[in-house]
């Protein structure tokens, strides 16, 4: 019987191989590469660290980079969790004039192109003396995250049973008091996938940084490295290139290992609803 049902997986577990060696690969020749000797780098010869000694003195340093990338990711999970956590409760628990167009609104956000706004964007920042700040970038991002944000928090409030929330009404809890011991709990998966996602996005972009950031030692990791890739007179160093893509990656794989079970239920949160 157990082998019969191991035959029967055996087609899984060759997919679910062929897709890890798929995705895996580009990072593990990255982190060969950053290591490995090539012509025209700290890194000429033998196996070491010149690569990623490089990246660490590169212009302001790579600390400043990484406090910059942690700031700007660590302020958009932040603006994104509260601003849809309280979006999507308001869509999922109340019924008021318009809900359903404003959400459709909301959700046709996803449809514009993001690169198309960031010039309007830039100008409003300038507007606002917000132009060429960490926290400026932050809002931006965090604006490009909520559409799909408060679409997850609505369906994860949605698939917790109003039974609940009526409970602790009748226990004397008020709205917020039910949304705070009651409710955040139970959406505790989509809140985590919802922030997953925007410190993801945060800590990976480059085309927003690009743009609105002009100050080098305010830039954050990956445009740094992009602007590491062009040293003197056009050459490419491609081995402090590959040790910036794995500074850049460990920190999402170690977040992604730790928390993909709450990732895993926070997609799954509506879909057995009813």
């Amino acid at each position: 019987m157990k082998l019969t049902s191991h035959l029967g997986r055996t087609p899984y577990y060759v997919l679910a191989g062929g897709l890890a060696v798929i995705f895996m690969f580009p990072l593990v020749w990255s982190a060969f590469a950053s290591v490995s000797p090539q012509a025209g780098t700290a890194q000429d010869e033998g196996f070491g660290f010149g690569n990623y000694r490089t990246l660490l003195e590169y212009d302001a340093g790579l600390w400043q980079y990484l406090w910059n990338s942690t700031y700007v990711s660590i302020a958009t999970v932040v603006l994104t969790l509260g601003v849809s956590l309280l979006g999507g409760y308001a869509f999922a628990r109340f019924d008021f004039p318009g809900k359903n167009v404003l959400f459709l609104l909301t959700l046709a956000i996803l449809m514009v192109p993001y690169a198309t706004l960031l010039i309007p964007l830039y100008v409003l920042l300038g507007n606002l003396n917000l132009s060429n700040t960490l926290i400026g970038l932050s809002l931006v991002l965090a604006m490009y995250q909520l559409p799909f944000a408060t679409f997850m928090m609505r369906i994860s409030f949605e698939a917790v049973p109003r039974e609940l929330e009526e409970s602790a009404q009748v226990d004397g809890c008020g709205t917020f008091g039910a949304l705070r011991r009651i409710l955040l709990p139970a959406v505790k998966p989509g809140l985590i996938t919802v922030g997953l996602f925007a410190f993801l996005a945060a800590w990976n972009d480059f085309i927003a940084p690009l743009i609105l950031i002009s100050d080098s030692s305010k830039a954050p990791l990956p445009l740094a490295i992009a602007n590491l890739r062009q040293q003197s007179m056009g050459a490419i160093d491609y081995g402090a290139t590959e040790a910036g893509v794995v500074v850049l990656a460990v920190p999402c794989l170690a977040l992604f290992l730790l928390l993909q079970r709450h990732y895993i239920r926070g997609f799954m949160s509506g879909a057995l609803k009813g």
